[in-house]
């Protein structure tokens, strides 16, 4: 049975060998491309077109018709691509938008035999070239995946969005489409559309997707996929929405970029965990921590972490998809029924009526299914990675913080930090770890207010604020804990005195770089010491000389940690405050800030940059945050201590240790 998948979904590809057949509504060009893990061309060579049809493990077809046959052999692409995309794209003197022709049908299936998925390509408008879909290769399996993503731009511009430079993804592009030969069908194809493709299509854009021309940007242009949600795995900046939505937009989108990798590529990698045995036809294989790509295990459990969360999004976004289109067919079934004048006066009319509804039931059975079974998988695989996670991105419950390290703190800053927990509604047992890259590219603003959430209506207020210092204490220590002792100093403004119970564990393991500043003059000569260092690096890196600096300038990464902002602030002190969220992580100097906006209201636009430019975080359970594919709401938890735990006080020993060793 063909499974018809919906854009996003996925389906597992049990055979090396298969067909990828196309059957477009108007003649096109079809192509294929050969990409990395993370979804980048490595160059001219990896692109299948009619001037060079042949790929190892894949062979495009080579004339532009209106049905088409890829020829592709799984064991025989090179095993440093994992992503095989199927590209549509309008010849030149033919339609100029998908939007003005049929949808096209593309399908993977047994060479010469039955279908094994097919998607239908809806919800298609301004572009001129489209990624179909793509197979590609998640823990030694391959799956393929329903894409539906074009560019209004072109070829060229897809081109340029999967890694090719400008001017050779512009060359490249009219080098395929030159040498491409119209004609009324290729040979072999032999795709025909099953009935059941117009029953699973997908809505005709993803949630909080915008179908928009990409608008002109200075020279080199950065092509944007019409739909403005970027192409799967392409490492780009997602848009910046205010923290918290407070613009009126969309939630701020969570930002998994690619790390910066800190080998050199002359380094040899850590060696790849053992693989997991095959797996019996039809299962999907045993989840093995660290199964991505990256030259440390770090690095490989970072970016298995990013394919978890893709995965999970985009697979629940199948399913509500399905679930919309069942709904909307059911309702209009319904209207027909009830607009036939002989079923409303007949008992045919409560016959239609059960008719739809039972359809829809059916779609949603099946959609419920599939959900059903990537939710289980991700699970195995979350059970497996979460007891491998470095302390940088373990939960504080997870025994690697009770190791005995007889080295103490590590010797190398980590690529990340976690930040917390994501979840969505279909299944909220399955928690993703939400990791933030390091050095800290923007400031964290633990928002204790109790406007921000309904969660945070409902609790009380002195609670709320106690919980929010709690967290923000737990994310200094974590950061101290997973930097080596010289790399990390922390700094607290607390004007009043209130976070001091939150407080007692960095101050009593005397880790602080200073005593928590107290009253106006502490917060003044605080801001002051951090904007002097500021401006010292930042003249000393002008200059040419970053290691020309006074001696009594803190070379190490500085966190400004702010409770109950902006109390004990005057004017200059909220300038500095702006200063150190702006100039301080190009230079490292961080912020994370603890504040409720409302008490702050008295300063009106003025500290709205300030806010725009911090990430916000709640330290109750709430929906604020978005993911970069398909615009999900996820549910953010803070990861704490557990209740009666000493594992933070642990941590802070080991780095106060650490630091009394390193001391001459």
């Amino acid at each position: 049975m063909t499974a018809e998948l919906v854009r996003g979904q996925n389906h597992p590809v049990s055979q090396s060998r298969v067909e990828i057949r196309v059957s477009a509504g108007t003649p096109v060009l079809a192509l294929a491309s050969l990409a990395d893990e993370q979804g980048r061309l490595q160059g001219p060579g990896t692109l299948a077109h009619p001037g060079a049809r042949t790929l190892p493990g894949v062979r495009a077809p080579g004339e532009v018709a209106e049905r088409h046959t890829f020829a592709v052999d799984l064991d025989a692409v090179a095993a440093e691509v994992h992503r095989v995309g199927v590209l549509l794209v309008l010849p030149p003197g033919g339609p100029v938008r998908f939007g003005a022709v049929p949808a096209s049908y593309v399908a993977v299936a047994e060479p010469d035999g039955a279908e094994l998925a097919g998607y239908t390509l809806t919800g298609l408008d301004a572009e001129t070239a489209v990624v179909a879909l793509e197979l590609y290769r998640r823990q030694g399996a391959w799956k393929v995946r329903a894409v539906g993503q074009g560019y209004a731009d072109g070829l060229g511009a897809l081109l340029a969005d999967g890694g090719l430079a400008a001017p050779e993804a512009t060359a490249l592009a009219a080098a395929a489409l030159a040498t491409a030969a119209p004609t009324g069908q290729a040979d072999g194809a032999r795709t025909s559309r099953p009935s059941l493709a117009a029953d699973l299509r997908a809505p005709q854009t993803p949630a909080g997707a915008t179908v928009q021309a990409p608008a002109p940007t200075p020279e080199p242009p950065d092509p944007v996929p019409v739909s403005r949600v970027p192409y799967a795995g392409t490492p780009g900046p997602a848009p910046r929405p205010a923290p918290g939505g407070d613009t009126g937009g969309s939630p701020p989108t969570i930002s998994y970029a690619h790390p910066r990798r800190r080998r050199t590529s002359t380094e040899p990698p850590e060696p790849a965990p053992q693989a997991a045995p095959p797996a019996e036809p039809g299962q999907y294989p045993r989840p093995v921590a660290g199964d991505a790509s990256g030259w440390s295990m770090e690095e490989r459990l970072y970016n298995q972490v990013w394919g978890m969360f893709e995965d999970l999004a985009r697979t629940v976004a199948a399913y509500r998809s399905a679930v919309d289109f069942a709904d909307s067919r059911m309702d209009r079934e319904l209207d027909e029924a009830l607009s036939d004048p002989r079923h409303r006066l007949g008992g045919s009319g409560n016959a239609a009526r059960d008719t739809a509804r039972a359809r829809r039931e059916e779609l949603v059975t099946q959609a419920q299914a599939v959900l059903d079974r990537d939710l289980a998988q991700l699970i195995a695989e979350s059970e497996v990675v979460e007891p491998a996670l470095p302390a940088a991105y373990a939960r504080w419950d997870n025994p690697v913080w009770h190791d005995d390290r007889s080295n103490g703190l590590p010797d190398e800053n980590p690529l990340a930090l976690r930040l917390g927990n994501l979840h969505l509604p279909e299944r909220p047992d399955l928690r993703i770890p939400m990791l933030m890259r390091l050095p800290l590219e923007r400031g964290i603003w633990i928002d204790n207010g109790r406007t921000g959430s309904e969660s945070a209506m409902a609790m009380d207020t002195d609670r709320l604020r106690r919980a929010a210092m709690d967290m923000a204490v737990a994310h200094a220590a974590r950061l101290l804990a997973v930097h080596p002792g010289d790399r990390f100093s922390v700094h607290v403004i607390d004007a009043a005195g209130a976070g001091a119970a939150s407080l007692a564990p960095l101050v009593r393991a005397g880790v602080l770089a200073f005593p928590p500043a107290a009253g106006a003059a502490g917060v003044n000569e605080t801001l002051a010491r951090l904007t002097r260092r500021v401006d010292l690096v930042q003249m000393a890196v002008r200059a040419g000389a970053p290691e020309d600096l006074p001696p009594d300038v803190d070379t190490a990464d500085q966190l400004l940690l702010v409770h109950d902002f902006p109390h004990g602030f005057d004017d200059r002190a909220v300038t500095q405050l702006r200063y150190l969220a702006d100039e301080g992580p190009a230079v490292g100097v961080h912020l994370l800030m603890v504040a409720d906006r409302d008490e702050a209201s008295a300063y009106g636009p003025l500290l709205d940059p300030l806010w725009r430019s911090l990430m916000r975080l709640s330290p109750v359970p709430d929906n604020h945050l978005s993911d970069p594919w398909v615009h999900h709401a996820w549910t953010f938890e803070p990861d704490l201590p557990p209740q009666g735990s000493r594992v933070l006080e642990q941590a802070l020993d080991r780095v106060a240790e650490a630091r009394r060793r390193a001391r001459p």
